[in-house]
Parts: structure tokens; C-alpha cells; sequence
């Protein structure tokens, strides 16, 4: 049999073609990073520009990570995109993530979620918002009236469902009922196309200043700490008693008593521990730079972290919390 000898031009026309087979193969070696995706919210709450931050921090300080945050419509979509796997961490308020820990609520359909708390962001507030002139000054008088509950979604509309529930009003028949998300709800207030709104949202909120600081409306805050008794009785020490301080909003000069919980960084149990653990240590060693995107921000720290969760904590975390001493109930 004749043997076919391979010149130096058809070697080199070889080798060319093999080395772009190699280059187009992916190798683990060379530029490979893991991505993840931080779940937040809206973009007028806190959640997405404080997910912004947090995205910025982790890409910056944690070799091999790529963090994008992504708008969402809150809790209960950030619960379903975690347990569909399409999130790898979210943001989710407390009584929203013990109903998709336990399978309850919006979350039957679906089943038990196996998530777990990265950590413990801060407290939320639920802020029933409208304007001076609009006969609402306390939560009985939103009976009958123009209110928008929240975005379908999020926690904002289980928590004040469950709010006006309580107090004997059916969000759906007592009121006339818009479902939109905090930016909408604000424009339909200045357009006094609603009498009121509610958000579950850290204080402060951009859009609630934007709402105080326009000429021409008198914004005014609904006290709301009256539910919290019958919240607890029905669905445990989840809720408690907060407070918006005055000046907290420019026109606002007195205390606002209201329904608080616990907003919850979360992920799913199946999570990597080194990477829980290192999201953690990124935070706290750069809280500063997360306060810079978001005042309250300020609230993150050792003693605060591992308290106020409705759910358990990841392994990963608890490793981070016993080798710092984080205190945690």
C-alpha cells in the first residue's frame, strides 16, 4: 500500500485547523466564570438598586463570580424563580419565605421550596400612602376606596391582603382594587387616578420622597400598627411593631406606628457553602460600599444578620456565624 507523505504546507494547514478546534473548545483553565443571578425587585423599592450594589461587590471581591441583579416582581416571583433554579439568590420578606419554605399560600400549587437564609437584610415597613384631602386617615376609612395592594407578586400584596383581612375588609370587595407595582402606584396617586396605596419597603424609599417633595400634594402616611396583634395570632411572631421616625420623608413630622417583618436574603439548600459563606464575608467587609447604594444598608452588620429569619439558615451561613460569633433567633 502507497504511503502519502504530509509536506510542510499541508502539517501547517493541519496544526492551524486542530489549534482552532482547541480554541473553540471551552476549558475550565482559562476565563471560566460562574454566573449568578441576585433576584431583587421592582425598580422603585430598594431591592434592585441595593441588588445593583451587592452584584457589584461580589464581582468585585469573589474570584471566579459574575453577580447580575434582575428586576423582578418581588418575594413570590424571587421564590419561584429560586425553586425553579432560573435564581441563585433573592430577596424575599420574611412571611413570604416561611409560605414557600412550607408549601402554604401562593406557593400550594408549587410545593414545599428547600430554601434557605443567606442572611438578614433589614426591617420593612408597610407604608399605606395618600394625600391630605383624601379622607383617609386611618386604615378602616380605605373601605370602598380607590387602592392599589401591590404587584401581583410581590410580598407588598400579601401583606396588606392579609392586613385589611384582619380588620374585616376583602381586598377584592370592600375596595376597588388596583395591583400595581410601587413607581405605578406613586404616578397613579399623583394623578389621583387611586385615594391610596400600599408598599412593603425599607425606609427610605426614593419613590415616597419623590412623592413628599411635589409641589402641589400634601403626602401623608396611614398608621397601621393596629394589625399586628391579629397578624401574630394568625400567623405567628413573623410581624411586629416598627416605627417610620419623623423627617424619615420631608413633610411627614410626626412617628408612623406600622406592621414590620424581616427582609431576608435567600437562597436555595442545595447551595454551594464556600460560596454562601464567601457572599457573606464579601458583605460585611464591604458594608460601606453597599450603604453608598442604599442608606439602609447601615443596618447590615454582625449583630444584626443571623436574627429575625422565618426560615432556616444555610449551612454556609451558619459556618460564617460560628466562626464570627453572629448572634442568631
Amino acid at each position: 500500500m502507497e504511503k502519502k507523505v504530509i509536506g510542510r504546507r499541508d502539517f501547517l494547514k493541519f496544526s492551524g485547523l486542530l489549534g482552532g478546534i482547541v480554541l473553540l473548545t471551552p476549558s475550565p483553565i482559562f476565563g471560566q466564570k460562574r454566573r449568578i443571578s441576585i433576584a431583587t425587585g421592582g425598580t422603585g423599592g430598594s431591592w434592585y438598586p441595593f441588588g445593583g450594589g451587592l452584584a457589584a461587590i461580589l464581582t468585585k471581591y469573589i474570584p471566579g463570580i459574575e453577580a447580575n441583579a434582575e428586576i423582578t416582581s418581588a418575594s413570590v416571583d424571587n421564590c419561584m424563580l429560586l425553586g425553579k433554579k432560573k435564581s441563585d439568590i433573592g430577596f424575599v420578606v420574611a412571611d413570604v419565605a416561611y409560605d414557600a419554605y412550607q408549601g402554604l399560600g401562593k406557593f400550594k400549587d408549587m410545593g414545599k421550596i428547600p430554601l434557605r437564609a443567606v442572611a438578614v437584610k433589614w426591617v420593612h415597613h408597610l407604608h399605606v400612602v395618600t394625600l391630605g384631602g383624601s379622607g383617609i386617615k386611618k386604615m378602616a376609612d380605605l373601605r370602598g376606596g380607590r387602592v392599589s395592594i401591590g404587584a401581583p407578586g410581590s410580598g407588598t400584596e400579601i401583606r396588606s391582603t392579609r392586613a385589611l383581612e384582619v380588620l374585616g375588609i376583602d381586598a377584592y370587595k370592600d375596595l376597588k382594587t388596583e395591583r400595581l407595582s410601587f413607581t405605578e402606584s406613586a404616578d397613579a396617586l399623583k394623578d389621583r387616578k387611586i385615594d391610596a396605596y400600599f408598599g412593603d419597603l425599607a425606609i427610605p424609599t426614593s419613590t415616597i420622597i419623590d412623592l413628599a417633595v411635589t409641589p402641589g400634594l400634601n403626602m401623608r402616611l396611614i398608621p397601621n400598627s393596629e394589625v399586628v396583634p391579629k397578624l401574630r395570632e394568625k400567623y405567628g411572631p413573623i410581624y411586629f411593631k416598627a416605627i417610620i421616625p419623623k423627617n424619615t420623608y420631608p413633610g411627614i413630622d410626626y412617628d408612623v406606628e406600622n406592621c414590620g417583618v424581616s427582609s431576608l436574603i435567600c437562597t436555595l439548600e442545595s447551595e454551594d457553602d464556600n460560596l454562601i459563606y464567601q457572599i457573606i464575608k464579601a458583605m460585611i467587609e464591604h458594608q460601606k460600599e453597599l450603604e453608598m447604594v442604599h442608606k439602609q444598608a447601615a443596618s447590615i452588620s454582625i449583630s444584626s444578620i443571623g436574627i429575625g429569619s422565618s426560615i432556616p439558615f444555610h449551612s454556609g451561613a451558619l459556618k460564617y456565624f460560628k466562626e464570627n460569633k453572629v448572634p442568631t433567633r
